[in-house]
């Protein structure tokens, strides 16, 4: 068994990255976990009104981005998200900048990025679930991923805009 040294955790952005690291790990789960039960219990196309005229549990399958966008192209979207996912982990602390909610924000990025792909990696297009409405005005169904990309963009962006920008270490000063 792989034993992290003690020292890992002394640093506040070691100790942050665990736990936004643990916290990533439950949403894939629950995106796992929620996508199946929706595959086991409902057909595919079916709707449950939950709140009529404005939320359903649907089930749905997406083979492209948001919106349907790349339908069809899921080596290139797996590239992206790949892609993504690696440039977020290798620079973590550069775009971070040891900020504890953009560690939280990047990290549910990944988290969202793992869950979508294992979709389309083990069932060639993603499940979507929750469905809101009015009248005939829909917004396209989503997922647990999706909200956690959704909600990681969005604490990463209003940080950057709050926060102000970490002074940079210059050598040779």
């Amino acid at each position: 068994m792989m034993r992290l040294p003690i020292r890992f955790f002394q640093s506040s952005f070691h100790k942050t990255t665990a736990l936004a690291a643990a916290a990533a790990v439950v949403f894939y789960l629950l995106d796992q976990f929620t996508k199946e039960l929706i595959v086991q219990t409902l057909a595919e196309g079916e709707a449950v009104p939950v709140i009529p005229g404005f939320f359903s549990i649907v089930h749905v399958t997406n083979p492209g981005a948001a919106w349907g966008i790349l339908a069809g192209r899921s080596w290139l979207l797996l590239a992206i998200s790949f892609a993504a996912f690696a440039a977020i982990v290798v620079f973590l602390r550069h775009l971070s900048e040891n900020y504890p909610e953009r560690i939280f924000a990047l990290l549910a990025v990944c988290s969202g990025i793992t869950g979508n792909c294992t979709d389309r990696i083990f069932r060639g297009e993603v499940v979507d679930f929750l469905l809101f409405y009015a009248g005939r005005w829909h917004w396209p169904a989503f997922n647990v991923a999706d909200i956690c990309i959704s909600c990681g963009v969005f604490v990463f962006i209003l940080s950057s805009l709050l926060r102000p920008e970490r002074k940079k270490a210059t050598s040779g000063q």
